[in-house]
């Protein structure tokens, strides 16, 4: 039976037994924000650089919560409209001895969020060739995500439906297509909202899930994150098993030959 151990989660040459990345944002406190890594048993946590602390040891900062040591931490580019602020975003990061696996994310609507297809593109070719461990934020296009695979990314995150918006999965087709042809990672990014959510991500074959608003958002927070842990955990499960094909019309559970007459 596959578990954690004999089905490890392969990240930029690194093995993790979670298929759920968490951010850090919308959480009351930093405690809070542990607590619920702790829940969700979460091994990479994303932070977004431009919003909490994690370069300046000097005020409250987030790895004296989360330490290096005990979490892989990935910073990210939130907030940046950008190819250059990104960039520049991700730079920091590692001159803060954060490392180099990033989370690139260019925004190019401020109302849904989308990211810009052509910066983000851009700046992976940069951040590649830099060093960086690029794992971009992008639309569900499988053409997009193969370019940024070509480049050299480290793994590609097509988004499920807008940033924080709950809707789920919208568009399960093109994420089958992505993860056909991907030789990367493909972990969904943006749009989860619930349990039943994650386990369809990775019902689909997806590697990972990345969420933050659906467990910091959540009436408990704490509760969801461990709801969280357990449907990543089926959902890989079903996965692996292989699940029977769909049909229009009944099939008997049990067989017809010997029936008494």
């Amino acid at each position: 039976m596959p578990d954690e151990l004999s089905d490890p989660f392969v990240l930029a040459g690194r093995e993790y037994r979670s298929r759920l990345i968490i951010g850090t944002g919308k959480y009351p406190s930093f405690a809070d924000t542990r607590r619920a890594a702790e829940a969700s048993g979460a091994e990479i946590i994303t932070v977004a650089v431009r919003r909490v602390n994690i370069t300046d040891p000097g005020k409250e900062n987030l790895l004296d919560h989360l330490p290096p040591a005990r979490f892989t931490i990935l910073p990210n580019t939130a907030g940046c409209y950008t190819a250059e602020d990104a960039i520049r975003t991700c730079r920091l990061a590692r001159e803060a001895g954060v490392g180099t696996l990033v989370k690139l994310e260019v925004i190019g609507d401020e109302k849904t969020l989308f990211p810009d297809v052509a910066a983000t593109i851009e700046a992976a070719k940069v951040l590649v060739k830099e060093g960086f461990q690029v794992l971009p934020y992008i639309t569900d296009d499988p053409v997009a995500c193969k370019r940024l695979e070509e480049i050299g990314c480290a793994a590609v995150m097509p988004l499920a439906a807008p940033i924080g918006s709950g809707l789920g999965i919208r568009n399960p087709f093109n994420l089958r297509i992505i993860i056909e042809h991907a030789r990367v990672p493909v972990i969904v990014d943006a749009g989860v909202g619930t349990a039943s959510h994650a386990a369809e991500a990775l019902e689909l074959g997806c590697d990972a899930v990345l969420m933050n608003t659906a467990i910091a958002g959540a009436k408990d927070a704490m509760l969801m994150a461990e709801a969280m842990r357990l449907a990543v955990d089926a959902g890989r499960k079903a996965y692996l098993a292989g699940r029977i094909p769909a049909k229009l019309y009944a099939t008997a559970s049990s067989p017809l030959d010997g029936l008494i007459r």
